[in-house]
């Protein structure tokens, strides 16, 4: 068998590997906001969490925020609790921080936008080195801290960056007890 034909069935199974992992706990993750003292993401047990990493200067991740923002305003009071989080594209700059409250008056939104360094999300996500990072990582975590749906990345669902795909999961979430 060719080298990069094996490469590539073994980076499919380990794709599929990654998506039949969820459901799953949600790993603990602390968000700096500014201005104000960092939180645990474990402490919005009992929310239905879309967790958020992006950059600052991306559309695709603007536009996103945009629809979370608006599904908030729609299904925040049932239990939706969206967070976003800035963090440093692989380049190296810093800006991710400071522009954190740039994005959250430019973008007019309602719900918290924090930041973490890449190191964390990496973490967080569980991104290999060399895997390519796609942005927005949108996670899906139930009201039991259980991560439901993951876009993004090896075995992500893409579908969870569509208004209409996302506030159905929502929906579907937001009815579990």
């Amino acid at each position: 068998m060719r080298p990069a034909l094996a490469t590539a069935i073994l980076l499919a199974l380990t794709g599929v590997a990654l998506a039949a992992s969820l459901p799953r706990p949600s790993p603990d993750f602390s968000i700096a906001a500014p201005g104000k003292p960092a939180f645990a993401l474990s402490s919005l047990k009992g929310k239905v969490v879309v967790l958020v990493f992006m950059f600052v200067r991306s559309q695709h991740c603007q536009q996103v925020a945009r629809t979370l923002n608006s599904l908030y305003g729609e299904l925040g009071a049932r239990g939706l609790q969206p967070l976003a989080v800035v963090f440093d594209p692989p380049t190296g700059s810093t800006a991710g921080a400071q522009g954190v409250s740039f994005m959250t008056s430019y973008l007019k939104l309602a719900y918290p936008v924090g930041y973490a360094s890449k190191q964390s999300v990496d973490n967080y996500l569980g991104r290999a080195p060399n895997e390519i990072l796609n942005i927005p990582q949108v996670v899906v975590i139930d009201r039991s801290g259980t991560m439901r749906a993951a876009s993004g990345g090896r075995g992500g669902d893409p579908t969870l960056e569509d208004p209409v795909s996302l506030r159905a999961l929502l929906e579907k979430l937001l009815r579990e007890n």
